[in-house]
């Protein structure tokens, strides 16, 4: 659906541009949608939010909402092991597979 928008502009300039849209045989609004058009650029596309979804089939469901507070804590307790030069629990699973 388009928004109607209006502009002013110097009466010289609104002249040459009508003048220009003629030239190219199109409407001075499209005209002035092309020239807009053209000084932004290509349209970036948004990022689909499906795509965050269902990237990792492996090891057991998980509940984000309800184990956060647990699973950032594994998280600290990892990181806190790996710079003391301890095995941390992740670790110990990959070797046990």
């Amino acid at each position: 659906m388009n928004a109607r928008t209006q502009i002013t502009m110097d009466p010289e300039l609104q002249r040459r541009a009508h003048a220009k849209a003629a030239e190219l045989g199109i409407s001075f609004a499209e005209y002035v949608r092309r020239l807009v058009a053209n000084d932004l650029g290509a349209q970036k596309p948004k990022a689909d939010v499906s795509l965050i979804f269902n990237l990792v089939d492996e090891g057991p469901p998980t509940n984000i909402a309800r184990d956060k507070h647990r699973m950032i804590g594994e998280a600290v307790w990892d990181n806190y092991q790996r710079k003391m030069g301890r095995k941390t629990r992740s670790s110990a699973k990959v070797k046990s597979r």
